[in-house]
């Protein structure tokens, strides 16, 4: 549903009941969307809703099949597209090369941290980020139309970022997964779900709650419509009128009915199907540092680390982008030697790392070829053999995709692609680089639920400040100045013992650093010497866990039965030509739906059962 604007003045873009196929099926169905001037709207939704494309509609650049689309005369665009491509010879001449007077684009360029006159060849993530920003900042658009943009951006950057946005008098259309960012900048959210758009008429710090009321009210509307249709089905078929001559009106609403529940049920969003294995027990110590320097040429990336990484620590890395970080993580591993000070590493480490910069997928392989390296149709997860189209369907992708090159995936799809490979592999050491960026926030809340209740030990590189927040237990900050400084907690409770740390020119006292080594050191032992919270909450019982799965099987098998038995009911010459058939089908029928809303009670409480041990 389109927002109610409360000014007077007409939307910049308003989309009415758009729809566009994506092949065989419909990507948007009745889709409404209004975009007010000045609003900051955020656009969500799951990985492959068709987000990105929406955005092209809103443009102009995609042509629905159906529906309007209306634009304010002289309305100006700018879009910033998940993988900017950067041309001309200088990032001058690019952020000049549109709409923007030149002097402008210098002022923008500068603004994001960069040189007017550097080369566009050879930038690293984070400048061709930055360079895209400023050219569309400096184009003066009337709507902004971001696409992830927070990747690869580092919290200083991101932060710059934010501000810049609060402070425009434009309007702006952003997808992010970020919900630190998405929480601090917006005032609207539309939600692509289920083909269409429903519009929050506040920021996003309100749209879980929201959003669950939304779906709760949806299920509810459901089962509503599942009870109908089995009064409906019941009395239609035992009513002498029924049995003799079928009531055609009566049986055309029926099967209205049962098409509404199928495309509803089909609209149901799917869940990841994640899974970890912590693999052999390592040593209590993971690694021990003591004295640590490490530079490349003139530079020093850090310099005095002393710290200890034990068996079960979550520890955060955070810094500005070329700070350190994966080199601090390699010598963390005892993979690269330190220049100074030692690392001891601990006993039967099996690590696995997960690399930002998705290395081994190359554009040309297949989804099929990536997940299984050495050829053949299986793949062993977590120490056993699956077909590796059962594999991809555990993370959401379609047996269709899987002979499609990676080259056609979206940024989201292949960051589950590396979440895929990574986690079939048993490992008590999972180290993490950047892994949130492109997810959508569903996955990116499997992926958090995961982890928080992974036994093994976690070292998480992120700019995302929300998911530092959820997972972290201690943090390790480098500013780039060869500065590093460790404090217990996530991402707040590091900015709040070290204001202006990562700020340039701000330097840390000596005895600032060793007193935040020390708190870790007393909070570490704190918390082993009490049971941690995982480890001293009540879990589910096998019996119950096992009954839950043997119910997950009965919700998908029952329905299937009772379409059965409704299919031979609907044969309008059964009762005649066999009676006991017709009875023994409505029996049965009658018998299923029994079963099923049985069922469905049981489900209920378990799930209740266990959301309360849960929580």
């Amino acid at each position: 549903m389109a927002p109610k604007s409360s000014s007077t003045r007409p939307p910049l873009v308003a989309l009415k009941d758009v729809r566009l196929q994506d092949g065989p099926r419909p990507l948007f169905d009745g889709v409404d969307l209004a975009i007010e001037p000045r609003s900051r709207a955020a656009l969500v939704g799951r990985n492959g809703a068709g987000k990105s494309t929406l955005m092209k509609v809103v443009q102009g650049l995609i042509e629905p099949d159906s529906g309007d689309r209306s634009v304010q005369a002289a309305t100006r665009f700018a879009y910033v597209s998940q993988e900017p491509q950067i041309t001309g010879d200088t990032l001058l001449d690019y952020a000049a090369s549109g709409e923007a007077e030149t002097w402008t684009a210098e002022a923008w360029l500068t603004t994001f941290g960069l040189d007017p006159a550097k080369s566009t060849q050879g930038l690293s993530g984070g400048e061709t980020r930055r360079a895209a920003l400023a050219k569309a900042f400096a184009e003066e658009p009337d709507l902004l139309l971001l696409d992830e943009p927070t990747n690869h951006l580092d919290i200083l950057a991101i932060e710059l970022l934010e501000s810049e946005l609060l402070q425009a008098r434009f309007a702006l259309l952003v997808v992010s997964h970020d919900r630190a960012f998405l929480n601090r900048v917006t005032d609207t959210v539309h939600w692509l779900e289920g083909r269409r758009v429903r519009t929050l008429s506040k920021g996003f710090v309100e749209f879980d709650d929201w959003s669950a009321k939304v779906m709760e009210e949806e299920a509810e509307s459901l089962r509503r419509l599942t009870k109908k249709i089995e009064a409906e089905t019941y009395t239609f078929y035992r009513s002498i009128t029924a049995q003799r001559t079928r009531n055609e009106g009566r049986a055309r609403a029926l099967d209205a009915m049962r098409a509404d529940r199928a495309e509803r049920v089909r609209d149901l969003p799917k869940d990841l199907n994640l899974g970890v294995d912590s693999g052999a027990l390592s040593g209590k110590l993971v690694s021990e540092i003591k004295g640590v320097t490490k530079g490349f040429g003139d530079r020093t990336l850090f310099k005095g680390l002393t710290t200890r990484i034990m068996r079960g620590d979550r520890l955060g890395i955070v810094g500005p982008n070329g700070a350190g970080k994966t080199t601090l993580v390699k010598v963390l591993l005892g993979q690269l030697a330190p220049d100074e000070g030692t690392v001891r590493m601990g006993a039967n480490l099996e690590p696995v790392y997960l690399d930002q910069s998705r290395e081994g997928l190359r554009s040309d392989m297949t989804l099929w070829d990536a997940l299984t390296p050495g050829g053949g149709d299986s793949i062993l997860v977590r120490g056993r053999s699956m077909h590796v189209a059962a594999y991809a369907k555990d993370f959401l992708f379609s047996e269709a995709q899987l002979r499609q090159p990676i080259s056609t995936l979206s940024g989201g799809e292949r960051n589950r692609l590396l979440l895929a490979r990574a986690l079939a592999i048993p490992a008590n050491m999972l180290i993490l680089d950047e892994p949130t960026n492109d997810l959508d926030m569903d996955t990116l809340d499997k992926l958090e639920e995961l982890l928080e209740g992974y036994d093994g030990t976690l070292i998480l590189v992120s700019h995302d400040r929300d998911f530092i927040d959820r997972l972290a237990t201690s943090t390790l900050a480098l500013n780039g100045r060869g500065d590093i400084v460790e404090t217990p907690g996530g991402w707040t409770d590091f900015i709040r013992q070290n204001p202006g740390f990562l700020k340039p020119g701000a330097n840390p006292r000596p005895q600032d650093q060793q007193a935040a080594q020390d708190a870790v050191i007393e909070a570490r032992r704190v918390e082993k010497a009490q049971p941690s919270d995982r480890a001293s909450k009540p879990k589910m019982s096998f019996k119950d866990t096992h009954r839950l799965k043997e119910l997950e099987g009965l919700l998908q098998s029952l329905p299937a039965d009772i379409a059965r038995h409704d299919a031979t009911l609907a044969d309008p010459g059964l009762y005649a030509r066999d009676p006991k058939a017709f009875d023994r089908a409505m029996t049965n029928a009658a018998r299923a739906r029994s079963l099923l809303e049985a069922a469905e009670l049981e489900w209920l409480e378990l799930e209740e059962k266990k959301a309360a041990l849960a929580g």
